[in-house]
């Protein structure tokens, strides 16, 4: 809460601004006679810099051999506003980790190697292998990679071909999940491939197929939070385009008949309807036009 008056009112200046179109939106941070300016520059790059009036403010003198002291802390400020600004965990970092799986690979022979789509079965084994094989501190080769990987897809070591785990172990390798031991044929599951591995079979089997298997299901929804939650979710949206449809229509006009314009009826079983003196409807849904 923020007391502008009395005993206890809170320290500091407080400012509001409305952002409307063409305003460049920035932030301003004060301490007593030090704040914290953050913008975009030339509407494109975030700039943060701090400015210190008064170095007493931080407990620093005002000595030119002092400068040193000023400029770091100037800097902790500025290091400590962008630190409480991220989220925990870095979009763009997220994105190429995801892009450098899914996307295909050019290698140095100029070889395409296809992406690995983590929903894949084929994939998800893969994965899975990566995550067991880990636990190896000489590193696995081939073979060992046939003995894990076949029975996750339905099949036995002697079926799966040479060719089909050279293909894998590729694969792999184009997508930085393993790397080859140096002077050897065995390979090792690196630090991000292992955290990558991890992450995403725990994200398919207990988190997409649980819960796509819960909301796909043609029963009722039971006790389950997420079938009720996505019930209301779509209630809500087709309440909202009712409301939006019917904020869109027209206002009704006035409704004038001519007297060439035939008469409309609207059924009542509990008598017989009539028009005037000279023609008669007998009751009954059937003779109705």
């Amino acid at each position: 809460m923020i007391r502008q008056r009395g005993k206890f009112r809170t320290p500091g200046t407080f400012r509001t601004q409305v952002i409307t179109t063409g305003t460049c939106p920035y932030l301003y941070l004060y301490y007593k006679k030090t704040h914290v300016k953050q913008y975009l520059k030339e509407g494109r790059a975030l700039r943060t810099e701090t400015t210190v009036n008064q170095p007493r403010d931080l407990g620093i003198g005002k000595e030119l051999t002092n400068l040193a002291a000023m400029a770091k802390a100037g800097y902790t400020a500025s290091r400590r506003l962008l630190d409480a600004e991220c989220i925990s965990h870095d979009p763009a970092a997220g994105t190429a980790a995801l892009d450098m799986l899914t996307s295909p690979v050019i290698s140095t022979t100029c070889t395409r190697v296809p992406g690995m789509r983590f929903p894949d079965p084929r994939v998800q084994a893969l994965l899975a292998a990566c995550c067991a094989l880990a636990l190896r501190p000489a590193g696995f080769t081939s073979r060992d990679l046939r003995h894990y990987l076949a029975p996750l897809i339905g099949k036995t070591p002697e079926d799966m071909t040479s060719g089909q785990i050279s293909y894998d172990l590729r694969r792999l390798r184009a997508h930085q999940i393993i790397e080859r031991i140096p002077h050897s044929r065995s390979y090792q599951v690196t630090e991000d491939g292992l955290t990558i591995a991890l992450f995403l079979t725990r994200l398919a089997q207990r988190l997409l197929i649980p819960g796509l298997a819960e909301l796909t299901s043609p029963g009722p929804p039971g006790r389950s939070r997420l079938r009720q939650a996505d019930r209301a979710y779509r209630d809500a949206l087709t309440d909202l385009a009712r409301q939006a449809s019917l904020a869109a229509l027209p206002p009704p006009a006035a409704i004038t008949r001519s007297n060439h314009e035939p008469a409309r009826l609207c059924y009542q079983p509990s008598h017989t309807p009539q028009l005037d003196s000279k023609f008669k409807v007998p009751a009954g849904k059937d003779n109705l036009p």
